[in-house]
């Protein structure tokens, strides 16, 4: 089969097209040919070694596509059967060995591309806003890289429980696309960042910030939240977050700080099925819209890190093997 395969951590150009056996299924596993690979911020984690993985590894860990064959203990998946994931080992890749237990099944309505690039950016808004800080109606909360994969998704959930949004972006052509998914007020990320979000809240700040940037932004999240407010902190697109001193939280209004992540918020099968079901649901009934900013051959995986890691892209991207 066709794989990206990485030999050495390094930059994208570590990203190597290949040629490796087809994978067999385990017994409690299923085999599928992917027909649309997600591309997240965290595979360019693993690429760099920020995140340890062993090498030579094949990144990536969502996609969709076919079942071509199943493991002698599953029982509850058929061959031919469309099925989605974001916990896979080794997605870029023509075939994938996904266990039975992290895989959910497919509405036929589904494109292929949207529910590759959904699973893993739908479900970490599905619980940011659920579970990490639940946002209830006239809450105003700050999204940051309103016009990303999450962003958008995050705020167009927001929004659906009458929440008001705040995003911040960089350029004109994402805060077009950050006011299209909802977003009441959209701001640049200036120095002044935290004194505008407190302009726009009466000067008391806001109920969340959900902060997938990290080091850029986390001091103007600070600034940005009210009394008892909370900051989430769910990724490092800027880099980590440097080491601080916790007493802080206590003059700033007894904040609460947050470092969550997906996994813990779907251990367990129905966990999985709740989060996975309502974000299909949600773009079923059209009132969340995937937007797939951009696609690559899978052989163009270098550019597709090249083109995010460099916020060239809006919305989620996939690749297609």
């Amino acid at each position: 089969m066709r794989a990206i395969q990485v030999a050495q951590h390094g930059g994208p150009e570590v990203l190597v097209p290949t040629e490796l056996p087809d994978p067999r299924p385990g017994p409690g596993d299923l085999l599928v040919r992917t027909d649309a690979v997600g591309v997240n911020f965290i595979d360019t984690y693993f690429r760099t070694g920020m995140y340890g993985s062993d090498l030579p590894y094949v990144p990536g860990s969502e996609g969709t596509g076919t079942v071509v064959d199943v493991g002698s203990d599953v029982d509850d998946f058929a061959v031919g059967q469309r099925v989605a994931w974001c916990a896979a080992e080794g997605s870029y890749a023509e075939l994938v060995r996904v266990p039975a237990a992290v895989a959910v099944p497919v509405p036929d309505s589904i494109p292929a591309d949207q529910a590759a690039a959904v699973l893993l950016q739908g479900m970490t808004a599905h619980y940011l806003i659920e579970s990490t800080y639940p946002a209830q109606p006239g809450d105003t909360v700050l999204v940051h890289a309103g016009a990303g994969g999450v962003g958008l998704l995050l705020t167009q959930l927001a929004v659906a429980k009458g929440v008001r949004v705040i995003t911040t972006v960089s350029t004109d052509e994402k805060e077009a696309l950050s006011r299209e998914a909802g977003a009441a007020e959209v701001l640049r990320y200036d120095d002044d960042l935290g004194d505008q979000v407190r302009a726009l809240t009466g000067g008391d700040g806001v109920a969340a910030v959900y902060d997938g940037v990290g080091a850029a932004t986390f001091e103007a999240s600070l600034t940005s939240l009210r009394i008892r407010g909370t900051l989430a902190l769910f990724g490092a697109a800027s880099g980590p977050v440097p080491p601080f001193d916790l007493q802080r939280l206590n003059p700033a209004g007894s904040l609460f700080v947050t470092r969550p992540t997906l996994a813990h918020h779907i251990l367990t099968r129905e966990e999985l099925l709740w989060r996975s079901g309502d974000v299909f649901a949600a773009i079923a009934a059209g009132t969340l819209n995937i937007r797939v900013g951009a696609t690559y051959p899978l052989a163009d995986a270098d550019r597709a890190h090249t083109d995010l890691e460099s916020r060239r892209t809006t919305g989620s991207i996939v690749l297609l093997p």
